[in-house]
Formats: C-alpha cells, sequence, structure tokens
C-alpha cells in the first residue's frame, strides 16, 4: 500500500474521530443493542421467570434442549448465541453509513474535492483508501462492540445463576466472516452512492435498504420461523462475502472523475 493511502486513511480517521457528534451516535445504538438488551433480557428470566414459558417453542429448538440446563440459562443462551449475532450485522451497515457517507460529498461541502483529486493517487486508490477507512472503524466498533457484550453478559450470567454462558461456535464465522464481509458491502455501496451524493443524508440513505433484509432475520429469530445455526451463518457469509468481493471491483471500475466534479 502507497504511503499517499496510508496518509489519506490516517487523515479520514483523525478527521472522524475529531468529532464528537459522530462518535457518540456512532456507539449509542451498538451499546443499546449489545449491553442494555440483553442485560434486560437476562435480568427479566432471572427475576420473572414465568416469563420463559413464552419462549418455551423457542426453547425447544435449540441443540440443548435435551441437556441438563436450567430454563433460564437456556434462554440467555437463546438470545446471546442466537438473537445477538444477527445485531451484528446491523452494526457494522450503521457503523459504516456514519464514516463513508461523507466520503466523497463530505468533500465537496468542505471545498477539499478538487485537492483530493490533484493528489498523487489514482481514483482508484482514492477509492480504495476511502473505502478501507470506513471499514477499519466498523470492524473497530463491532469488535468493542463484541467484547463489550461478552463481558457484560457473562459477568450477569456469573452472579446470577454462579456459572458462565457457553458461546457457539456460529459466533466463529459471524465475527470473522460474514460481519465484516456486511460491512464492506455497505461502505461499497454507500461510498458509491457519495460519490453522486449532493449531501451526506442523501448518501446515508442507501444504508436504509440494507438493514430491513437484517430486521426481517431478526423478526424470523424472535418469532422461531427462522433460528440461524452455524451452517446458515457460513453459507451466508460465503456468499456475503463473495458479494462483497464483486461490489468493490464492479465499483471501482465504474467510478469516474466526471462523477465527482
Amino acid at each position: 500500500m502507497r504511503s499517499e493511502m496510508i496518509a489519506l486513511i490516517q487523515k479520514d480517521w483523525t478527521a472522524f474521530t475529531a468529532n464528537k457528534r459522530l462518535l457518540l451516535t456512532l456507539y449509542i445504538i451498538p451499546v443499546v443493542l449489545t449491553v442494555f438488551l440483553p442485560t434486560i433480557f437476562i435480568l427479566t428470566f432471572h427475576f420473572a421467570p414465568q416469563e420463559l414459558t413464552e419462549l418455551q417453542p423457542l426453547l425447544d429448538k435449540l441443540p440443548s434442549a435435551g441437556e441438563n440446563n436450567s430454563l433460564e440459562k437456556m434462554a440467555a443462551g437463546l438470545i446471546v448465541n442466537h438473537l445477538l449475532p444477527v445485531f451484528f450485522l446491523i452494526i457494522p451497515i450503521m457503523a459504516a453509513s456514519v464514516m463513508s457517507a461523507s466520503s466523497f460529498v463530505g468533500e465537496k461541502e468542505k471545498h477539499t474535492l478538487e485537492t483530493l483529486l490533484y493528489c498523487p493517487l489514482s481514483l482508484k486508490q482514492i477509492f480504495q483508501a476511502k473505502v478501507l477507512a470506513s471499514f477499519l472503524v466498523s470492524m473497530t466498533v463491532s469488535l468493542i462492540s463484541f467484547l463489550l457484550m461478552i463481558t457484560v453478559t457473562e459477568t450477569e450470567m456469573y452472579i446470577l445463576s454462579g456459572s458462565f454462558l457457553q458461546l457457539d461456535i456460529l459466533w466463529l464465522p459471524v465475527m470473522l466472516l460474514l460481519s465484516p464481509a456486511i460491512s464492506l458491502i455497505a461502505i461499497t455501496l454507500i461510498v458509491r452512492f457519495s460519490a453522486k451524493a449532493r449531501s451526506v443524508e442523501d448518501a446515508q440513505q442507501g444504508a436504509v435498504f440494507l438493514i430491513l433484509p437484517v430486521i426481517l432475520l431478526i423478526a424470523g429469530q424472535f418469532t422461531g420461523i427462522l433460528l440461524v445455526d452455524f451452517y446458515i451463518v457460513l453459507l451466508l457469509s460465503i456468499i456475503s462475502a463473495a458479494v462483497a468481493w464483486l461490489l468493490l471491483h464492479k465499483a471501482m471500475g465504474a467510478l469516474h472523475y466526471e462523477e465527482l466534479l
């Protein structure tokens, strides 16, 4: 990677982290999804166990249904190992939309686009640097959210039940392949929209259409219509990674200077 690309990535990263309002926006929803929401469920299962009867149809579908586990621990496992992984498809999309939406249109609004285009980088390399900067932010937010979620939920389970909650193996493809692939898809599309958009808000609208399928997946999880397992996640991961690679290469090839000016 050329030093100019690294400098551009560092510039975008520094400008983004210096904006406290954007940082606050970036962390509020992930904290709500990965800390407050599972905490509410875990506390409800412990102090109001009668609520577990409503989850019985879902609990019966779990691989651990026949094991000697308490209903409280099975319900917590349902939330942490089957519902929360889907949230890690929303988090990278939201994190990506916050930064990548301003990739090119933000340069236009600050009247720095012409200076950027005169740097010793091709348009393809500038696009790659913009995508990589947003990808690093997205993955950083996802990793911090994951570590925070694990720390809080495991601490709560140990305090309330005296034992830790075992994480399912499906977290591996979610965090190592599916979440990065979804993030790259979102970033590529939003950065591409940013090149044509007239404002940051216009570029961010594309993220709404990306979140809709994930919301449907969440609905399927809660209703029991579709309970994701390792093989479903692995298949989605492979498909998403292939789509991300194709989109990135197609977007780089279709970008022209005339669209930016």
